[in-house]
């Protein structure tokens, strides 16, 4: 047998470069893009040494935060519909530790991340090394066993020709459709440097296919016998129409049978918003419009979703109709009891539009009535003003704060909601926004009108606080042509924007839209409407009259923090210092980011059978927590059981 002596590092890079995707059109492709690194003593002479030696087509980019550039790997492997990846190598102890929350989002959004952590010494000479945590009960354990949780597959490489082995293993989760998420190859250091012949048949060039999965004809038959039952079933959009690219077959089935669809937070821009059929985004973030829909819907067709407790209400809403689902997943097709179908949703969708041949829903005006009253909404929400004296804001619940202190510490007037309606309006149709967390994804789901399609990228299966500007940076290279937008709270900024320097540095303008209401907004939302009153929410200082964290509200210039790394900045308190920054960003060739104040409660609220399970106090001195225990108690009596 003919081989080669390599470093187990040298090997990997070798192997990496030798692996390619082919699409449904022949099209072949690197799978991987390149390797974000952070260099420590634990792989920057073994990995590292074999990265700059030979990197053969890997690109490799520096990162500022292990978390923020394993989330910037995840935005890229979703913008390309998990088509192709960037690998993440950290050094070992703390530098591995920062990306198990990215591996936790990846495996949480099914989206393929490979990490590649260092470990500590294999012949535990010495021992223990620095960074070394040492566990008493086993000496085996390291930090990156806590990888083990948050992977779709784990493993270590504690000899270099395990390498084999844990690799062919690794790719083949990356490119499973129905059950991938993060994978973490272990790398102790001294093994990364350590040599031996491999045989060449190891790096051969090896071509992964996205095979489409076929329904069976009984699923077909089933599903089709339910439908046929059925005169007013709704559809969900899921994230598994966009990956799957199944845009035109879904709307085809929509249109042929006359039934209503919604977006998932996965699923939203795999269709434009305009579609007459498209009534928008559903469940607890979701609109009036398509939450009335699906509760008086009789069967629920899921296409590539999960189903998580805000798709389903908490599994409140269409609780008592009959579910069919379509997925590549059998273990998320399996949820709510649904009847399923096993299969790519592109292929599903074909099999069913051609099997219900003239079947026809009962829907007349329901569905254009249900989306004229949601724009009469959507327009309100988009124009709200400001007024001191009688001002009602959005969320009302026992807030309390005069809205007046915050408008004369921020120096605005400006509502969210107002500024959500007017960027969407003033920014290129063809661009793409990201955010992740805290009120804006809801805000979104409901208001943002997506032009064209693959335009909307949210991180929400996992809701990663900070995943919103390193996710920015990641779209961007998968589509640099394209302006990208990354809306984000003051919460989330300040978590983690470490990528924006990556950005500059790479020649990768991003735009940052920071909605600053000096606080974690959407948490304070839920406490007070849960009965509690503000606490530890709010960005203020302590007081030093009740020693509690209720004194004067902080102001922070995140301008000027940005504007310190190189990027363009603008500072806004209103909507024609908005349009000007939204216009004058256009222009630049730098990341820039636009620091927006706006006032807190003035986010949207829930519409419709919006209700979501939180875990509240069942007994309390609050006479209002125990109310609210109570109605939670009520609705979980009207909620699915399984």
């Amino acid at each position: 047998m003919d081989t080669i002596r390599l470093t187990m590092s040298q090997a990997l890079v070798k192997f990496l470069n030798a692996q390619y995707v082919e699409f449904d059109d022949g099209k072949k492709e690197s799978l991987m893009k390149g390797i974000f690194t952070i260099f420590g003593h634990g792989n920057v002479m073994g990995l590292g040494q074999a990265l700059q030696e030979n990197p053969g087509k890997l690109e490799v980019y520096q990162g500022r935060n292990e978390q923020g550039m394993a989330h910037a790997a995840i935005a890229f492997a979703k913008q390309k519909h998990r088509k192709q990846v960037i690998a993440c190598t950290a050094s070992v102890g703390p530098g591995s530790a920062n990306m198990v929350t990215a591996a936790a989002t990846a495996t949480a959004n099914q989206i393929p991340l490979l990490l590649f952590p260092s470990d500590v010494f294999a012949t535990r000479q010495p021992d223990p090394a620095l960074q070394q945590i040492e566990q008493t009960y086993d000496l085996s354990l390291s930090t990156n066993d806590a990888f083990r949780a948050v992977s779709k597959y784990w493993d270590r490489v504690t000899r270099p020709e395990q390498l084999m082995s844990a690799m062919i293993s690794a790719m083949r989760v990356l490119t499973n459709q129905a059950d991938t998420g993060a994978v973490t190859i272990s790398l102790p250091q001294d093994v990364q440097g350590e040599a031996w012949d491999y045989p060449l048949s190891f790096f051969q060039e090896r071509i992964h296919y996205l095979d489409r999965r076929q329904p069976s004809t009984r699923s077909i038959q089933e599903a089709v016998k339910l439908i046929r039952k059925k005169k007013k079933p709704f559809l969900i959009l899921g994230g598994g129409v966009r990956y799957s690219e199944a845009a035109d077959e879904f709307l085809q089935f929509a249109e042929r049978f006359n039934i209503p669809f919604s977006e998932t937070q996965a699923g939203k821009s795999g269709v434009e918003s305009t579609h007459p059929l498209n009534v928008g985004g559903l469940g607890v973030t979701g609109n009036s419009a398509a939450n009335e829909l699906a509760q008086e819907a009789d069967l629920i067709i899921g296409v590539g979703t999960r189903f998580t407790d805000f798709t389903t209400a908490s599994k409140r809403l269409y609780a008592h109709s009959d579910v069919l689902t379509i997925n590549l997943s059998d273990y998320h097709a399996s949820k709510l009891d649904a009847t399923k179908m096993i299969a790519d949703a592109k292929l599903a969708l074909l099999a069913l539009t051609e099997e219900l041949e003239d079947y026809q829903t009962t829907y007349r005006t329901e569905i254009k009535e249900a989306k004229n009253r949601w724009e009469q909404e959507l327009h309100r929400l988009r124009h709200i003003q400001y007024t001191e004296s009688d001002f009602i804001p959005e969320i009302k619940n026992h807030f309390d704060h005069e809205l007046k202190e915050y408008q004369e510490q921020l120096n605005t007037t400006l509502p969210q909601t107002t500024v959500l309606g007017h960027l969407n309006e003033w920014i290129p149709s063809d661009a793409i926004i990201t955010c992740a967390a805290g009120s804006l994804p809801g805000d979104l789901q409901r208001m943002w009108i997506s032009k064209e399609r693959n335009t909307y990228h949210l991180e929400y299966g996992y809701s990663c606080m900070g995943y919103e500007i390193a996710s920015a940076f990641g779209v961007k290279m998968a589509e640099p042509n394209k302006e990208v937008y990354a809306l984000t709270g003051d919460g989330s900024y300040l978590m983690l924007h470490s990528e924006l320097v990556t950005s500059i540095q790479e020649g990768y303008k991003i735009n940052i839209v920071l909605f600053d209401n000096s606080g974690f907004g959407c948490i304070n939302n839920l406490q007070m409407s849960h009965g509690m009153d503000s606490f530890a929410t709010e960005f203020r200082k302590r007081n030093k009259v009740t020693g509690l964290l209720d004194g004067e509200i902080m102001r922070i210039n995140y301008a000027q923090s940005a504007r310190g790394y190189g990027a363009k900045t603008y500072e806004v308190h209103t909507l024609d210092e908005l349009k000007g920054a939204i216009e004058d960003a256009k222009k630049q060739t730098v990341s820039t980011l636009i620091d927006v104040k706006v006032l807190p409660k003035t986010m949207t609220a829930g519409y419709g059978e919006s209700w979501w399970h939180v875990g509240i106090a069942q007994v309390s001195e609050n006479e209002r927590i125990n109310i609210v225990y109570e109605e939670k108690e009520r609705q979980l009596k009207q909620a699915r059981k399984y």
